[in-house]
């Protein structure tokens, strides 16, 4: 089987559905039970607690969903994996080719996996690939990232 590939990355539809029914819940109860907190005056500290751990979910799970959907510059929408090297194609039209110290991390209930390594410029980089972005590619994919596991 061949160790080389270039596959196109998707966005996530379904995966995203699966998010917003994780965040929009969380999110919701946060804020609710921080207002009430902070306008029942007697205990305003668990109120303001509630409401930044609401808004610190809302940022993280907005940027999950922007991922998935590659909708962000940094987004990677195709990856070509060499002997040497792991490229990806950003979104930004910028080429990524992680060189050194490149690390494959499969999640055990084989929905998605991590990927990360080092530049030419010596910056790290780490990515989380999701099952459904690859379709029909998955298996393929993670048989050539098989040498980089970490």
């Amino acid at each position: 089987m061949p160790r080389e590939i270039k596959a196109a990355l998707a966005p996530d539809k379904r995966g995203v559905i699966w998010d917003l029914l994780l965040y929009v819940p969380t999110v919701s109860f946060l804020w609710l039970y921080g207002l009430r907190f902070w306008y029942a005056g007697t205990q305003q500290w668990l109120g303001y607690l509630l409401m930044f751990l609401g808004t610190f979910f809302l940022l993280a799970g907005a940027h999950r969903i922007a991922g998935r959907l590659l909708l962000t510059a940094k987004s990677p929408v195709a990856i070509e994996i060499t002997k040497k090297a792991v490229r990806l194609h950003l979104k930004s039209g910028e080429v990524l080719s992680l060189l050194r110290d490149v690390r494959f991390y499969p999640d055990t209930a084989d929905r998605s996996f991590g990927l990360s390594g080092i530049d030419g410029t010596g910056e790290r980089h780490q990515f989380v690939i999701h099952r459904n972005q690859l379709g029909d590619n998955w298996e393929a994919v993670k048989h050539a990232l098989s040498p980089f596991r970490a």
